[in-house]
């Protein structure tokens, strides 16, 4: 199962985003807090967030909870700032990996991304661009581990592959 973690996310709209896109794929959402939104269940079903129910959430006071609770190894950056592309043959994702966003001024923590430089990706943009948005990468990255473990668990087809085509 794939984890996705926020770390310190700011926008709630974005946070949704990726909420919904956990939800489709059964990938665990991580916050690292501090938040900068409410994510109570007031607050979720006020926003209209029917599928939250569908979201495996872990809700951590800090990166180092996180790592003393569950030690992830197989683990990815995503920044900007990165060296390597996300596409690079030398990438693999594997079941159970873990992908780490920063929040959406600031990106990760300069601390630990040299920490973990060799672990840090990039999603390759135009020079002139600062970087995309915070749910896009996140669904960019998820799609991309997921196809290369196999999608396991999510459908394979849609309705129409049930449907016949007439000439």
């Amino acid at each position: 199962m794939l984890n996705i973690v926020l770390v310190e996310p700011e926008i709630p709209q974005n946070t949704g985003n990726v909420a919904r896109t956990c939800a489709a794929t059964g990938a665990r959402l991580h916050l690292v807090e501090p938040l900068g939104f409410d994510i109570s269940d007031k607050a979720v079903k006020r926003a209209g967030l029917d599928y939250w129910h569908l979201v495996d959430l872990h809700v951590w006071k800090s990166l180092e909870e996180l790592f003393a609770a569950e030690d992830p190894r197989d683990l990815w950056l995503a920044t900007s700032k990165g060296v390597k592309s996300y596409a690079d043959p030398t990438v693999t994702f594997r079941d159970g990996c873990w992908l780490f966003f920063g929040k959406e001024t600031a990106g990760l923590p300069r601390d630990f991304r040299e920490r973990w430089r060799d672990r840090c990706l990039r999603i390759p943009i135009r020079a002139e661009a600062r970087c995309l948005n915070l749910s896009n990468s996140v669904a960019i990255l998820a799609f991309e581990a997921l196809k290369q473990t196999g999608f396991q668990g999510l459908k394979e087809t849609g309705e129409m592959a049930c449907e016949s085509v007439e000439s």
